[in-house]
């Protein structure tokens, strides 16, 4: 099979395409310059895999939450595929993305990513187990959840600073802080083939990333 996986949700991003057995990727640490590297790394890895825009079977993308700007630009350069040639895109959630190497661990997993203003976008898992649906959370809420569970494995690119803010509540626990290492592409292909096998349909044309936040602009139109 024959595939595309992009993740933009955060400044470090990931692209990955499938040849069959064949899986070429690259990580760009690139900060803000998602618009300026985006589409040439696609072409890029596209090349090097040997696959060309229409062979592919569909195209996957961490949907959100996560950057404003890196979610819209993955987004468009992915309908632009899939209105070519008709490409199916499977929009995979961020946070159930970083948590899937660990979920069959014997810990509740916490993927964050930092949402600014003292909250962090967050999810809590317990193998199968939803326990915290993705959602932009004040820490007093994630700990809540996370009272009575004493080993924990924090992952996603705010390990680090969730593990630091949360200290006083974490400093009688077992805590694994997982670095960013991960390549997530492959969560990606994983959780695409998953929803492929259980017939989920792909995104529609209207469906769009999922923020959790309104962006700064909308929330002073909001407030003028």
């Amino acid at each position: 099979m024959k595939a595309l996986a992009i993740d933009s949700a955060v400044t470090r991003l990931s692209i990955a395409v499938k040849n069959d057995n064949k899986t070429v990727s690259a990580i760009y640490d690139i900060g803000m310059k998602q618009s300026e590297t985006l589409l040439p790394a696609i072409d890029y890895i596209l090349t090097k895999a040997g696959v060309s825009p229409r062979e592919l079977a569909y195209t996957a993308i961490c949907s959100g939450p996560g950057s404003f700007t890196g979610l819209r630009l993955a987004f468009a350069a992915l309908k632009a595929i899939e209105h070519a040639g008709n490409i199916p895109i499977y929009g995979i959630p961020t946070l159930e993305t970083y948590a899937l190497p660990y979920r069959e661990l014997p810990f509740s997993v916490v993927p964050v990513i930092d949402a600014k203003k003292d909250k962090f976008y967050a999810a809590v898992y317990d193998k199968k187990n939803e326990l915290l649906p993705a959602g932009d959370y004040v820490l007093n809420k994630i700990i809540d959840i996370l009272k009575d569970k004493q080993e924990l494995l924090i992952c996603g690119p705010d390990a680090e600073l969730f593990s630091e803010r949360t200290v006083d509540f974490t400093g009688t626990k077992k805590v694994f802080v997982m670095p960013f290492t991960e390549v997530t592409t492959s969560a990606l292909f994983t959780l695409a083939e998953q929803r492929i096998a259980q017939n989920i349909p792909p995104l529609k044309d209207f469906d769009g990333p999922m923020y959790l936040r309104a962006s700064e602009a909308e929330e002073h139109l909001a407030t003028d």
